[in-house]
């Protein structure tokens, strides 16, 4: 589990083909391998990855193809920046919402309207997850936890602050990228166990004491 505050900037190294359908990603990033061991979690652009190895301030992981063909990963190149984020800590801060870092589908970047202090960002999103989206809602846009400004049938926009402009990938993303989304995941288990109750159910009330 992770919050959506993204803890590092960091590089691909490089991306090694394995397999037909899965690839072994490096990744450099001093700050989230300072405690990193064969094992850990460590989300990258928003998608949790497991921790193969450690050396010298590069981790590697596994990505298979499910991963590759659902995010924006496959398109990682060496050089390219990623935002990082370390597993959260049971009773450390909660400092922006409750994130899987599990993909649920891959967005574009479709207009950026900058202002004197934070710029506004319109991004395309599959139909089927605009349910999900609501205005004043949390999303997690590669890894980052934001907050839904306006919504349509196929897009949203969100409003970009100088430190996550300038300390995530967010801030280089131009019109056309890929980016990684992951929805809320409570409004997933709400439509979830709605549409498991037979229409005529009633609603359950408070319990009496």
């Amino acid at each position: 589990m992770f919050t959506g505050i993204v803890e590092e900037l960091g590089e691909v190294v490089g991306v090694t083909p394995t397999a037909q359908d899965s690839v072994l990603v490096a990744v450099r990033g001093p700050l989230v391998t300072s405690d990193a061991r064969h094992g850990d979690s460590i989300a990258v652009n928003g998608v949790c990855l497991t921790v193969v190895d450690v050396d010298g301030g590069v981790f590697t992981a596994d990505v298979m193809g499910e991963t590759l063909r659902r995010s924006a990963l496959g398109t990682l190149r060496a050089g390219d920046p990623v935002n990082l984020e370390r597993a959260a800590a049971l009773g450390s801060r909660l400092g922006g919402h409750l994130v899987q870092g599990h993909v649920d589908g891959v967005g574009e970047v479709l207009a950026r309207e900058p202002a004197p202090r934070w710029e506004t960002v319109r991004f395309r999103l599959p139909v089927a997850l605009s349910r999900y989206v609501v205005e004043k809602g949390s999303i997690t846009i590669d890894g980052v936890s934001l907050t839904v400004a306006e919504v349509g049938d196929d897009w949203f926009s969100v409003g970009l602050i100088p430190t996550t402009l300038a300390l995530t990938t967010l801030g280089t993303r131009a019109v056309g990228d890929p980016v990684n989304l992951e929805m809320d995941v409570l409004a997933k288990y709400v439509e979830r166990l709605l549409g498991a109750r037979p229409a005529d159910a009633p609603v359950p009330g408070p319990v009496a004491s």
